[in-house]
């Protein structure tokens, strides 16, 4: 069964920068450069919150494990903690010495880790009133571009071609360089494989534990756009956005294409896979874009 629009949310925040589903994906986010964050419900397409508070571009946000909390990043150096209900900001955080580009909660929502254009990653403890980083890892040679936090490893990605992944409990650092600038970066939900979206216009799937490189996936087009991809289907299928205002879906074993979902005419950058089910949102422009599978056959995994 194929993949079709459901519905297109026009978000009025200016250029939609990044699209984030909450936990159990009953809820979406959309990060605006019109400096606000807004939550929807993206099976109706309502909007239930604005959050402003930010004095730049938001590039980023993440909602806490029981949804009441959300982080987010903007260009204005800073990472704010939300109170989903109230709309308001709990905690302002300041310590990146370059523009926020990606945010992320640990499992559970007790850390937010943070990747900025001044190649640092740091950990903020939100739960506590200290308004420092706790920890603040420098050894990144160019911009934070993604993100990916576990029980206990931190790995981010960088524009330096390297793929860094921290132990916290070990102490340990084990650093993976591709040798091109690596734009985005995800996890297969199994923890086996990193996927790194690469500004040469490839997709690399690396084994986590060796480091080494499985597949590529090619046929999109990126251009000088941040273009986002993810791992649908339960591991067995890879997406990515592209500049042709397209989506494409390569079997994941095979490396051949299999669909191209045309989303529109404008760039596709930032999408999310749903966590449990088969539904996936875009953005392009202004644009929220939800498509998945035709409502009656929702409980089928796509094929």
């Amino acid at each position: 069964m194929d993949l079709v629009a459901k519905r297109s949310i026009n978000c009025e925040q200016g250029a939609v920068r990044a699209v984030r589903y909450n936990v159990d994906g009953s809820y979406c986010l959309s990060c605006g450069s019109d400096k606000k964050i807004k939550l929807w419900n993206p099976r109706t397409g309502l909007l239930l919150k604005t959050y402003g508070g930010h004095a730049d571009e938001v590039m980023d946000a993440a909602g806490s494990c029981e949804s009441s909390y959300i982080v987010s990043a903007s260009l204005d150096k800073s990472v704010i903690y939300w109170d989903v209900s109230t709309g308001l900001p709990v905690r302002r955080l300041r310590g990146h010495a370059g523009g926020v580009t990606c945010i992320k909660f640990n499992e559970e929502s007790s850390i937010a880790v943070s990747g900025s254009k001044d190649n640092t990653v740091a950990c903020w403890d939100i739960r506590t009133r200290k308004l420092d980083a706790v920890q603040t890892m420098r050894e990144a040679k160019d911009c934070i571009t993604a993100l990916v936090v576990s029980e206990h490893k931190i790995i981010s990605s960088s524009l330096d071609g390297s793929i860094r992944q921290y132990d916290i409990r070990a102490g340990e650092l084990v650093c993976d360089t591709i040798g091109v600038p690596i734009t985005y970066l995800v996890q297969t939900r199994d923890g086996q494989c990193l996927l790194a979206a690469c500004s040469d216009g490839t997709i690399r799937l690396i084994d986590n534990d060796s480091g080494e490189l499985l597949s590529e996936y090619k046929g999109h087009r990126v251009d000088d756009y941040t273009i986002e991809c993810g791992i649908i289907a339960a591991d067995t299928k890879i997406i990515s956005g592209s500049a042709e205002g397209a989506a494409i879906v390569w079997d994941l074993l095979e490396g051949k294409e299999v669909r191209r979902l045309r989303i529109g005419s404008e760039v596709v950058h930032s999408l999310a896979p749903h966590p449990t089910g088969n539904d996936i949102l875009f953005a392009r422009k202004r644009q929220l874009e939800v498509w998945g599978k035709p409502e009656e056959n929702e409980n089928d995994v796509i094929e």
